[in-house]
């Protein structure tokens, strides 16, 4: 369960809207999608205006068969470039300076500086434009689900050496918020992120991003500063 709670910091079924539309190839002659661009441009700037969000959300493992494996709920707390991610008797925190990953089980916890240089998709990162950097994208039209329409964004990464190679980004076109994301590994696994709750500008304090041991009695510490 480490690597899927790694995998949340990324972060149902589908009914097809409407008129199709002419898919091109994601990066087509290295270009990135200008529609695509623009609608994750409007999710980046909505996302600056904000003092913080609380979002749950549901996590769900699929097999390459692509049965339901798992199902888990989850919650995070963002506020500018920190983070706390809470799934199923884990945490991952981070104050932008060190990031915590605590595990209830075996009552443990790994400390690491937080790598301003690294590609990886934390979950502050997911509402910036790191789509820019990192990805190639492109609009794969408009669906819609529970009542809401979807505008989904295909990704992949441009470093191909990475097990994920595709990503499916749904936001909700009225809202202008991330509804779901949909990552697909290249050992067939897919994992899906479908956020249940957004709060906008919620009360979470500093103290929510760091770890306080005294919290955690015997807790053993894995420091990899």
């Amino acid at each position: 369960m480490k690597r899927i709670l790694l995998l949340a910091m990324l972060t149902g079924g589908i009914v097809v809207n409407g008129m199709a539309q002419t898919k091109t190839p994601v990066g087509s002659l290295g270009k990135n999608d200008p529609k695509a661009k623009a609608i994750l441009d409007g999710v980046s700037k909505k996302f600056a205006q904000l003092k913080s969000v609380v979002a749950n959300f549901v996590l769900k493992v699929e097999g390459a068969n692509n049965s339901v494996t798992d199902s888990k709920k989850g919650t995070v707390y963002l506020k500018g470039a920190k983070y706390k991610v809470n799934l199923d008797g884990q945490e991952l925190i981070s104050d932008n300076k060190t990031t915590w990953t605590y595990t209830k089980d075996a009552n443990e916890v790994t400390i690491n500086n937080v790598d301003p240089n690294s590609t990886s998709l934390s979950p502050a990162k997911l509402f910036t434009n790191f789509y820019d950097k990192d990805y190639l994208y492109r609009l794969d039209g408009e669906t819609t689900e529970k009542g809401k329409v979807l505008q989904n964004i295909e990704m992949t990464p441009t470093d191909k050496s990475k097990n994920v190679f595709k990503v499916i980004v749904s936001i909700d076109k009225k809202g202008q918020n991330i509804a779901k994301m949909k990552v697909y590994e290249k050992n067939g696994n897919h994992y899906t992120y479908e956020i249940t709750n957004f709060t906008p500008n919620g009360s979470v304090t500093d103290a929510t991003f760091s770890f306080d041991p005294k919290k955690y009695p015997g807790v053993e510490v894995v420091d990899l500063r």
